[in-house]
């Protein structure tokens, strides 16, 4: 069928599929890599030509999102993110994506596809894609828009699942929430673990932004089609959304630590108050067993018959009267 990329034998080399994807208009060249060794990435480098600065970003990763222009080779990074409830934790998956004319190549740089389930393992005789991924493969009508489509494919893919880790963070906030008020004294480090994983995502998010907003408005423009074009301008509506999520929910963190350390000073006021008054009542009948310990000759008491059982009532009398007074003052 006219448009379609046609089937390119097995075993041939990069810079074959690409020579015929360049030969052949209408036809593109797609290279997926799960898991890619150095030779591979060297391979492919050696056929596109690729700049030695670009080749030591593929072979090294970390990278930022980010979109680079390199000749006729834009280079994007994208992280894809899943939220691991169990621990807490943002899961990021790194992808580096490069473009030009009737080519695209996709890295996977974590050993997994972005849709492809946590337990998937990625390995180069066995690609585990996932659904997204495979309904990449079998979209024909979108593959007809060239390399861009792709782009777009992975774009999309990766900010569907920012919604996901996102209200995976909120109901743990929430969590938090009612920890915070039940008096749990171990939720501030649970609050920073938290506040940590979203300044991360909340980090990806912009970046990707300010990629995406690179790509629909740089000097490939012309080469997009408008309907494409409206697909990258939603992926930006949906990235714009999350960021406002995303601040929400640091804005919400921050005040929830507030409030917990608020909280911890009043718990520690109560405690220093009931401490005080127990000291106070315990010091009244110690003072006056102190005085009577001295044992002086002269001391009018010591002769009495009842001297004894009045230095008790007196340390009684002190210690109940305290003891009503911190009370009423609710110290205890």
């Amino acid at each position: 069928m006219d448009g379609l990329p046609a089937p390119v034998p097995e075993g041939v080399s990069v810079a074959e599929a690409t020579a015929f994807a360049r030969d052949n208009s209408g036809h593109m060249a797609m290279f997926l890599y799960a898991n890619p060794r150095a030779d591979q990435v060297n391979e492919l480098a050696e056929a596109w030509d690729l700049h030695p600065v670009l080749i030591e970003d593929l072979i090294n990763a970390g990278q930022r999102p980010k979109l680079e222009r390199y000749g006729e080779t834009l280079f994007l990074v994208a992280r894809a993110a899943r939220y691991v409830d169990k621990t807490e934790e943002v899961d990021f998956g790194e992808f580096h994506v490069l473009l030009r004319p009737g080519a695209v190549a996709v890295i996977c740089q974590d050993d997994r596809w972005i849709s492809a389930p946590a337990t998937a393992t990625v390995d180069e005789d066995n690609v585990d894609f996932g659904d997204r991924e495979r309904a990449l493969l079998a979209d024909q009508t979108l593959l007809r828009m060239g390399p861009i489509a792709v782009v777009y494919m992975l774009l999309d893919t990766i900010v569907n699942g920012y919604g996901p880790v996102l209200r995976g963070i909120a109901h743990d906030k929430e969590e938090i929430e009612r920890q915070v008020f039940s008096g749990d004294i171990s939720v501030a480090e649970r609050i920073y673990r938290l506040s940590r994983e979203v300044i991360e995502i909340q980090q990806a998010i912009t970046s990707m932004t300010d990629a995406v907003d690179m790509l629909r408005s740089g000097t490939d423009k012309q080469a997009i089609s408008q309907e494409l074009l409206m697909r990258l301008d939603a992926v930006a509506d949906d990235l714009t959304q999350a960021a406002a999520k995303t601040a929400m929910l640091r804005d919400a963190l921050t005040q929830i630590l507030s409030v917990n350390a608020t909280l911890v000073n009043q718990r520690q006021n109560e405690d220093m108050k009931r401490i005080s008054g127990w000291a106070a009542i315990l010091f009244a009948p110690s003072l006056i067993g102190g005085v009577y310990g001295m044992n002086f000759e002269i001391m009018p008491e010591l002769s009495w018959g009842l001297g004894y059982l009045f230095a008790l009532g007196l340390m009684l009398a002190l210690a109940v009267m305290l003891y009503l007074v911190f009370k009423r003052s609710k110290w205890i």
